[in-house]
């Protein structure tokens, strides 16, 4: 019978974190200073963030530690379960085993937890009282939510408006949890107000949102901002899911020929991946995908440039794949996946040729997790539908070459407070988009006088 579970007991949860930038082959470009156009030192970067996860950012560490306090949070569902999903490869009739790390077991039902709790701890170490984030979906504003009320917190969110509208139930787990939750853009900040200004039915994205919460976060003392993606320290939590992974399939005494996870801003993708990317560059022969929607085509559209991580500007310059910080999507349903740029770190992993980032429809993503759910039982966020899109994808090219494979992926999270999305694909209401090469175009001109990457 095959093992439809696998599970890690608490003793062999990670005691450390993983870095990628560590083994990359060719070093990233560093980010600069909007200002001087060099790269920022620790200080230019106090007013954001805690100098402790400053250090991370740019720690040159392979291994980082986990405090002892972050991993006894974390056990709270920590280890994840890994899951053979049999049931699909059936449905699929391919020569593949699936696997997926089910990280919709978190409180808040995604992998967003991992950073939320670490950022929450950092920040309370140095001496913080309040953080205020942005969220797009709601996966990491509930998050920080969850993680900032056990860690004795304040927190305020600002939530993509078109997401704040399609996703009430995300707004009510935010305040649940005490967090405030508002919508962006809002008349609160410069920064909401000059956006509303040009646009009054503006539908919001997460580089506005961004910008209203950093905003808020520098006029406050006791506050900093939190960044549920992009940033290295945030990929750097995450590898909890690919390290406990790497375990499980050692445990059944299998590897995977191909990674999958879907990317927004890269974070549970990174984390999923990460680890197995290590052993690619030592020599392994292993194909990572990172799925995006044609809606937003950052990775597979968008050049690899210098660009503002906020629509307002006032990030330091990030080296990424980028449609151009003013870029506003479409209102799609996976609104974790809206957002104009890519963590440097996947970016320069692209780069050079470790991943291969794919753009897929959104009528297929939820033909993908209807699919998934008709066999396997879990209901998955519109986001993760990307990577279990890819997966079937890359079942039926294996199927076609008469190639045996071992796919992992990367299950991000459930789709139960995401349901009124499957009832616009189900009711025909979600139509395919894919977008125009003129809105791109026009979005770039944005970065046109940007410093270039060499």
């Amino acid at each position: 019978m095959t093992t439809k579970k696998t599970f890690l007991s608490e003793e062999f949860l990670p005691k450390q974190w993983y870095n990628l930038n560590a083994d990359f082959p060719k070093p990233m470009p560093p980010p600069l200073h909007p200002g001087t156009g060099k790269p920022p030192t620790p200080e230019d970067f106090a007013p954001i963030f805690p100098m402790n996860l400053v250090e991370q950012e740019m720690t040159p560490a392979r291994w980082v530690d986990i405090p002892a306090e972050v991993r006894e949070v974390y056990r709270i569902w920590r280890p994840t379960p890994l899951y053979r999903a049999d049931r699909l490869e059936k449905a699929l009739d391919a020569p593949v085993k699936i696997y997926f790390k089910n990280e919709g077991v978190s409180p808040p039902g995604s992998h967003k937890p991992n950073t939320a709790v670490a950022q929450a701890w950092y920040n309370k170490a140095f001496g913080v009282k309040r953080l205020v984030t942005e969220t797009g979906a709601g996966q990491w504003g509930s998050a920080l939510a969850f993680a900032t009320k056990l860690l004795g917190l304040e927190c305020k969110v600002f939530m993509v408006r078109v997401s704040y509208d399609q996703k009430p139930y995300r707004r009510l787990m935010m305040q649940t949890w005490g967090a405030e939750c508002v919508a962006s853009p809002t008349d609160t900040t410069e920064a909401g107000r000059k956006i509303l200004a040009k646009n009054p039915d503006s539908p919001g994205s997460l580089g506005i949102a961004i910008s209203e919460a950093i905003e808020q976060a520098v006029q406050r003392k006791d506050t900093r901002y939190s960044l549920g993606s992009v940033l290295n320290h945030v990929m750097l939590h995450q590898t909890v899911i690919g390290l406990e992974a790497k375990k499980q399939l050692e445990a059944l005494g299998d590897y995977p020929d191909v990674v999958i996870g879907c990317a927004g801003g890269g974070s549970n993708f990174a984390g999923a991946s990460f680890p197995f990317i290590a052993d690619k560059i030592a020599g392994k022969q292993i194909q990572v995908i990172a799925a995006e929607p044609t809606s937003c085509p950052t990775m597979t559209r968008g050049p690899y440039a210098y660009d503002f991580g906020d629509t307002n500007q006032t990030t330091p310059l990030l080296p990424m794949h980028t449609l151009g910080h003013d870029f506003v999507p479409a209102p799609i349903h996976a609104g974790g996946l809206r957002y104009h740029g890519m963590a440097p770190m996947v970016s320069h992993a692209i780069r050079l040729g470790l991943i291969e980032p794919v753009a897929i429809d959104q009528v297929e993503t939820f033909e993908s997790g209807l699919l998934f759910a008709r066999t396997e039982g879990f209901i998955p966020a519109p986001e993760t539908n990307h990577a279990i899109a890819a997966v079937i994808r890359a079942a039926k090219q294996a199927k076609e070459e008469g190639k045996q494979k071992t796919i992992f992926f990367n299950w991000s999270g459930h789709g139960l407070v995401d349901l009124a999305a499957y009832d616009a694909y189900l009711t025909g209401k979600l139509k395919p988009y894919s977008l125009p090469d003129e809105e791109i175009q026009r979005a770039l001109k944005a970065i046109e006088k940007l410093p270039k990457i060499a």
